[in-house]
């Protein structure tokens, strides 16, 4: 196996995603534009990282020292709080910070649109990280399997996490006195939805058929979500214009 096989199958399953959903804006948004905000979700995938190891270090000694053996509070904690709310918090900020002020940034459904990439390009650094051999490489067929098992499932859940933050985010835009209210929703709808993924991926060896059950509601769940939300604020577009 060579590396530029590892970094096929490791962009494979975002850009798959990404180019299904960049159909959906009838008003494409620049190639720049969409490489920047990827790159930037790439990017925050490693600050999060870092965020994540310091405070579960922090944890892990308060858990040892201080509060005793909580294993099941301290799981999740971990899961819902360290990892979902850290990582959803981080690609919306990227979205608030390099797109909101945009102009680029000027219908609804964009909201949705940039959280999505900038959640696709968190999940490819993701997979990227899970692809690249340790001391045992991958071979061809293991890389192959990861990599689409990560496409329908951890890559298809930032898109659909971030996807429905997003729907939240556009619609703050034209609530402004429910604008925070709105958005926090969002961050834990999303953070909550997230956190129950990754308990259900981790529970996967001790009952693969409840595991799977719970993985398909609530990836067809979320799916459906964003559908609805791309419709609706399509209808949004058709009557105004984000200034």
């Amino acid at each position: 196996m060579t590396y530029p096989i590892y970094v096929f199958f490791g962009l494979a399953p975002s850009i798959i995603w990404l180019l299904f959903y960049l159909r959906k804006d009838v008003h494409p948004e620049s190639n720049k534009m969409i490489l920047k905000i990827f790159f930037y979700g790439m990017l925050v995938a490693i600050i999060a990282a870092v965020i994540e190891i310091g405070i579960f270090s922090g944890l892990s000694w308060f858990n040892k020292n201080l509060a005793g053996n909580f294993p099941l509070l301290f799981f999740i904690f971990y899961q819902f709080v360290v990892i979902a709310l850290v990582e959803e918090a981080a690609k919306y900020l990227i979205v608030k910070e390099k797109v909101i002020n945009d102009p680029e940034f000027d219908e609804p459904i964009d909201a949705m649109l940039y959280m999505i990439i900038a959640s696709l390009g968190f999940a490819t650094l993701e997979n990227l990280l899970v692809l690249f051999p340790g001391k045992e490489p991958f071979l061809f067929k293991q890389t192959a399997a990861i990599s689409a098992f990560r496409f329908i499932g951890a890559t298809f859940l930032h898109a659909l996490c971030s996807g429905t933050l997003g729907y939240f985010l556009a619609l703050s835009i034209f609530e402004p006195k429910r604008k925070i209210k709105l958005i926090l929703t969002g961050i834990i709808i999303a953070t909550i939805l997230h956190g129950l993924f990754n308990i259900s991926i981790i529970g996967i060896e001790k009952n693969l058929t409840i595991t799977i059950a719970v993985l398909i509601v609530l990836l067809i769940g979320l799916a459906i979500f964003v559908s609805f939300g791309f419709r609706k604020l399509k209808k949004l577009a058709s009557i105004c214009k984000i200034k």
